[in-house]
């Protein structure tokens, strides 16, 4: 009797470790499931509903239960303009191939395609999301993939729209190879950690292509943000990696490529940054290490404003800017080493490559737009050649000790 005993206990000990097989639902008008509703009170936990092609209502519909939600082509879910489409609940979800149309929208709530709330090791892929308010929503969700998704809104004005991908209080998110554009923000980091941003393309967005709040140990790589409001915007955050990124074209009387305020222990490395009004704006930073960036025809390539301490300027590539560097300050505490400026008319006599004598970036004429924009007209004027050249001769108004000591002879590849 014991024997037996002890065999039934075995065996059921196996049969409960034996994987589950997962089944799969397909839904369609002529399935024998024909909305995702019924789909979803059938399916058991990781299950596959597989849409095939079709709209299908699908207003504030709650994702409870782990399970993976695949989209043939063609396979649209139609929110009616009323809520969230779909409410993810619970961990371990992955959303594929689906079309999202008619979120709600409303100047009092945040609806978004796709709202997610303390969800962990969710996956949202190959989705295609229609002029939403928010595209994505989450908020404390933790270790997910946002991949391959296109966003697109078609706003004009900030007060008509949200974000494509926003994060709120969440970590350890891989964002990659996404598309968002006519948004306010293209992607929204606040109290984010631990996370990346590679590989997207960010543009035509009211305000900005990134923009970081109270974010910190971030990483967000080989993006493009062009013809934004500005490009990214970085603040109050410290421990970031900004590497690789094009930042082109964010024109405007107040637009950058990278505004940073308020950031601390950071790296900007192998960045390029083409035709933007101000292509890198500096407000309360610290501890930045600025290497091998490229500055081309730019309309300020770095503009300073107050309490900008202990940052390195080495090995970038100054070219053709209508003003390399502007400071608001006669005290300079950065440093600038090895960089190329094509405006530097230096000699290289002992041919090491770097010019005998330092070069200001600093022109008297930054200064004095920064108290007189209207001043601007006269960029390419003889009058400012010669007040760049006396102040170069003794300056007065700009920080006597802010100078390249070794400025590269050629660019720097």
């Amino acid at each position: 009797m014991l024997k037996i005993r002890n065999f039934t206990i075995i065996l059921l000990l196996w049969v409960s470790s034996y994987p589950i097989i997962a089944r799969e639902t397909k839904v369609c008008a002529k399935c024998e499931t024909t909305d995702l509703i019924t789909a979803l009170k059938r399916a058991s936990a990781h299950d596959t509903i597989r849409l095939l092609p079709g709209t299908y209502a699908a207003v504030d519909i709650e994702l409870d239960k782990p399970i993976t939600l695949f989209g043939e082509p063609g396979a649209i879910l139609d929110g009616q303009n009323k809520n969230h489409i779909l409410k993810l609940s619970v961990d371990s979800i992955t959303i594929v191939g689906l079309k999202f149309i008619n979120s709600g929208r409303s100047f009092t709530k945040d609806y978004a395609a796709i709202y997610a709330h303390r969800v962990n090791y969710f996956r949202i892929v190959n989705n295609t999301i229609d002029q939403p308010y928010f595209g994505l929503l989450l908020e404390k969700s933790h270790h997910g993939e946002i991949k391959n998704n296109v966003i697109r809104g078609v706003t004009a004005q900030e007060k008509d729209s949200g974000n494509g991908i926003h994060l709120w209080h969440c970590s350890d998110i891989e964002i990659s190879g996404n598309e968002t554009y006519g948004l306010r923000d293209g992607i929204y980091f606040e109290f984010v950690s631990n996370s990346i941003v590679k590989n997207n393309r960010s543009h035509h967005n009211v305000r900005y292509g990134l923009h970081f709040m109270f974010s910190n140990h971030d990483e967000y790589r080989d993006n493009t943000f062009h013809d934004n409001g500005a490009g990214v915007a970085v603040m109050f955050s410290k421990f970031i990696i900004m590497k690789g990124n094009l930042f082109t074209k964010n024109w405007g009387t107040a637009s950058y490529g990278l505004l940073l305020k308020e950031i601390y222990d950071a790296e900007v490395t192998n960045n390029r940054f083409e035709e933007n009004t101000i292509a890198i704006f500096l407000e309360g930073t610290g501890r930045i290490n600025y290497l091998h960036n490229e500055f081309y025809n730019n309309g300020w390539a770095v503009k300073v404003s107050g309490g900008c301490y202990t940052n390195i300027f080495e090995s970038n590539n100054f070219v053709n800017n209508a003003l390399d560097i502007a400071y608001n300050s006669k005290i300079n505490d950065n440093e600038f080493r090895y960089n190329y400026w094509s405006s530097y008319t230096g000699y290289d006599l002992d041919r090491d490559g770097t010019g005998d004598v330092p070069y200001r970036p600093v022109k008297l004429f930054s200064y004095i737009i920064s108290q007189t924009p209207e001043s601007i007209i006269l960029l390419r004027s003889l009058f400012v050649d010669i007040i760049n050249f006396s102040e170069k001769v003794s300056p007065i108004f700009t920080p006597d000790n802010l100078m390249d000591h070794s400025p590269a002879m050629q660019p720097i590849l």
